[in-house]
């Protein structure tokens, strides 16, 4: 990868990126013995944390530029099964591919979301986002249906009801385990409005007897303020608010 734009002491990366090309391929073939491994380090998780599902979720088989600007990404169709190898002693989990939206507030705020106890980063802070699903039968994964799982994310998680295409890609970060992150970009919207609508999600999913994915959401504007968060941080989240907030990476990046 040459684009970088970025890379923390951590080891995380920011890419500059306008376009994507995606292509399915083939997902690791496993062992019997890194099968078993992998599916009693996956039920020991699901005893710890009951919530855990094992659903469809795309891992990242190859990542490389084609043309200045243009990210290609191999994927293949996992479950989230799949990542219990990088607990497994010579397990080689695929990196995860995930999407997520930078919501600003009409003042230059970005939103930023805690998962709530029942999800499986309990008490992180996070942008709204989440692991990318393989298409469904007949469909295809693109440019146009990752926008789309990004403008779900964000509908879900906070209440924006966006068209994907009212969504652009904005950066691309490499981090822990190699996970590759699409960032996107929302219209501002008033901290007031966006209250409200992250208010109606948490209603609705409460009155149906579920947790939502967010116990509750902030404002901020700088690293800063994101430091003084109490609780774990996705690794993604910092570079990529000093980059919208135009202010340099961490000394030694």
């Amino acid at each position: 990868m040459s684009r970088v734009t970025g890379t923390l002491p951590s080891g995380l990366e920011l890419f500059d990126v306008r376009r994507l090309r995606l292509a399915e391929g083939e997902g690791p073939v496993l062992s019997a013995e890194l099968e078993a491994a992998r599916d009693r380090v996956w039920e020991m998780a699901v005893a710890a944390n009951p919530t855990l599902f094992d659903g469809p979720v795309v891992g990242c088989v190859e990542l490389r530029w084609e043309e200045p600007d243009t990210l290609f990404l191999r994927w293949a169709a996992v479950t989230y099964r799949h990542y219990a190898l990088r607990r497994v002693p010579d397990g080689k989990a695929l990196p995860s591919l995930f999407v997520n939206a930078i919501q600003p507030t009409d003042d230059g705020r970005i939103v930023v979301g805690r998962m709530s106890p029942a999800t499986a980063a309990p008490g992180r802070w996070q942008l709204p986002g989440g692991s990318v699903e393989p298409p469904e039968t007949g469909g295809v994964l693109d440019e146009d249906a990752m926008r789309g799982q990004a403008a779900r994310e964000l509908a879900e998680e906070v209440g924006v009801e966006l068209k994907p295409d009212e969504l652009r890609l904005w950066v691309a970060t490499r981090g822990r385990n190699s996970s590759v992150g699409l960032t996107y970009l929302a219209p501002a919207l008033p901290e007031a409005e966006l209250r409200e609508r992250f208010g109606a999600v948490v209603a609705a999913e409460r009155s149906a007897g579920r947790e939502p994915e967010f116990s509750e959401i902030v404002f901020v504007r700088s690293p800063e303020e994101l430091a003084g968060l109490a609780g774990p941080h996705a690794d993604y989240v910092e570079p990529v608010l000093r980059r919208y907030a135009g202010t340099p990476l961490r000394p030694g990046a």
